[in-house]
C-alpha cells in the first residue's frame, strides 16, 4: 500500500438512503460520474448495500454507499432494511434522496428521525425535479408537501436530477460543507515537532503481514515524516543500542502493543513510550471511555464472556493476537477461566448484553463513527469496552506511562 493512498477508515462516508425507486442508485451514478450501481424501474433492484471507494472533486477520498430501500417489503426486505440501519452506524454525511414527484413519506421521516438521534448530518435531495417540474400543475396537497419539506430543514435541500444532472454540483459542494464542520483528532501529528526523534517499534515476526507493516504503523510513519520528525523503525532486539548510539534521545517511543513486555523495560522514563494501538483510541476518540473500561479486566470471574473484536478480516495465523495472544495474557493475568468470542469486519454484536466486556482493535480500517458507535452501544448496555493496545498496557503495568504523552493521567 502506497504511502499516498487513503484507507478506507480515513475516507468521508457518504450514505444514501430513502425508499426504493427514489433515484438513489441514479444519484450515486450521477455523482460518481460512473455506472456504480445498478438502475431499473424495477422496485428493489438494489438488495445489498453497494459500497466503493473512490475520489470525488471537490471531496477528495470518499466511500459511497448505496443502499436498499428503507420500505422494501418481506422477509428479505426486513434484512435488506436492517443492513441499511447497520450502514447508518458508519456515515460521515447522510443523504436522503426522495422523490420529488411523490413527495416526503412517512418512512423519509423516520430516516430524518434516526438521522438526528445519531447526529450524523444530513442532506434531503429531492430528485427527478425534471419531471416534476414538466407536471401541468401544481395541485394545493403539493403546495402543502413543499411547505412540509422546507419546514425539515431549509438550510441542507435540494433539488436535484439524476436524469440530467442538474444540481449534482451544487450536492457534492454541501456534503463537502457538511464535513469541513467534522472534527478530526490528529494520530500523532500534534505529538510530534520539526527535528523530533521518534522510534518506531514493529516486530516482523510469524504473525506480520509479509511484505508490509501495518496501517496504524504506516500512518504514524507518515505523521512524524509530515511534521518533519526523524521517524527510526526498527524491531525491539534493535531498540536499546539504537536509543545509545543516538546523539541525543529520542522524544518518544511508539511500539506494537503485542511487544510492550519487551520494550518497557528498554525505555528510561525520561522517554515518553506508547502503542499505536493507544494513538488510534485517540484518534477514533474512544480514548477517555477505553481507558476507564480497561478496568474491566480485575472484575472478569470464572464463566464470563469476553467479546473481541477487530475491525479488519484477515487469514487467523496460529500467533493471531484476537484469538491466541490477547485470550492468552487475560487468562493468566486474571487467573480464571474466561470464554471467549470473536466478531470481526462489519460485523459487531448486535447484542452485547451476555459480555462481561469487549476489546476491539485499534479500528484502523473503521471510520471514526463507527467506532465511537460501538462504542456508545456499549455504554448503553453498561458493558465495559477497550481496545488492545490499552488491555495489553494495563495488564502489563504500564498504562499511565503509556497515555503520559497524550496529556491522561
Amino acid at each position: 500500500m502506497s504511502l499516498n493512498s487513503v484507507p478506507s477508515g480515513e475516507r468521508i462516508q457518504i450514505g444514501f438512503f430513502g425508499k426504493r425507486n427514489a433515484g438513489k442508485s441514479s444519484l450515486v451514478n450521477a455523482i460518481t460520474g460512473q455506472e456504480l450501481a445498478v438502475v431499473s424501474d424495477v422496485l428493489g433492484t438494489t438488495t445489498d448495500p453497494v459500497v466503493k471507494a473512490m475520489e470525488i472533486l471537490p471531496l477528495g477520498p470518499v466511500v459511497i454507499i448505496d443502499t436498499p430501500g428503507f420500505d422494501d417489503e418481506g422477509h428479505l426486505g426486513k434484512k435488506r432494511i436492517e443492513k441499511t440501519v447497520e450502514i447508518l452506524k458508519r456515515v460521515d454525511v447522510a443523504v436522503l434522496v426522495v422523490d420529488k414527484t411523490q413527495g416526503m413519506s412517512t418512512y423519509d421521516e423516520e430516516l430524518i428521525s434516526i438521522f438526528k438521534d445519531r447526529e450524523i448530518p444530513y442532506i434531503i435531495a429531492y430528485n427527478k425535479s425534471d419531471l416534476y417540474e414538466n407536471q401541468v400543475k401544481e395541485t394545493d396537497d403539493s403546495k402543502k408537501m413543499d411547505s412540509k419539506n422546507n419546514e425539515l430543514d431549509n438550510k441542507q435541500i435540494i433539488d436535484v436530477s439524476a436524469y440530467n444532472r442538474d444540481g449534482i454540483r451544487e450536492l457534492k459542494e454541501m456534503i463537502g460543507h457538511l464535513f469541513k464542520e467534522k472534527v478530526v483528532i490528529p494520530l500523532v501529528e500534534d505529538l510530534v515537532e520539526k527535528g523530533d526523534t521518534v522510534i518506531l517499534v514493529i516486530p516482523i515476526d510469524s504473525s506480520a503481514p509479509k511484505g508490509r507493516i501495518i496501517l496504524p504503523q504506516q500512518q504514524v510513519l507518515r505523521g512524524v515524516l509530515d511534521k518533519e520528525g526523524v521517524a527510526i523503525c526498527v524491531q525491539p532486539e534493535q531498540l536499546v543500542s539504537t536509543i545509545e548510539n543516538l546523539k541525543t534521545k529520542p522524544k518518544m517511543v511508539i511500539t506494537d502493543s503485542q511487544a510492550f513486555f519487551k520494550v518497557k523495560d528498554m525505555v528510561s522514563e525520561d522517554i515518553y513510550l506508547t502503542s499505536f494501538s493507544i494513538l488510534m483510541a485517540r484518534h477514533k476518540g474512544i480514548l477517555d471511555m477505553a481507558v476507564e473500561g480497561v478496568k474491566a479486566i480485575d472484575t472478569l470471574e470464572d464463566g464470563d464472556t469476553v467479546l473481541i473484536s477487530e475491525g479488519c478480516t484477515h487469514h487467523r495465523q496460529c500467533e493471531d493476537i484476537g484469538t491466541v495472544k490477547l485470550p492468552n495474557l487475560l487468562k493468566k493475568y486474571t487467573g480464571k477461566d474466561i470464554k471467549f468470542e470473536t466478531s470481526s469486519g462489519n460485523t459487531f454484536a448486535k447484542d452485547l448484553s451476555k459480555y462481561k466486556m469487549v476489546i476491539h482493535c485499534g479500528g484502523c480500517m473503521l471510520g471514526d463513527r463507527e467506532v465511537r458507535s460501538r462504542m456508545k452501544m456499549a455504554n448503553e448496555e453498561n458493558i465495559p469496552m477497550t481496545n488492545y493496545g490499552i488491555a495489553i498496557s494495563y495488564m502489563r503495568g504500564i498504562l499511565e506511562r503509556s497515555i503520559e504523552v497524550l496529556g491522561i493521567k
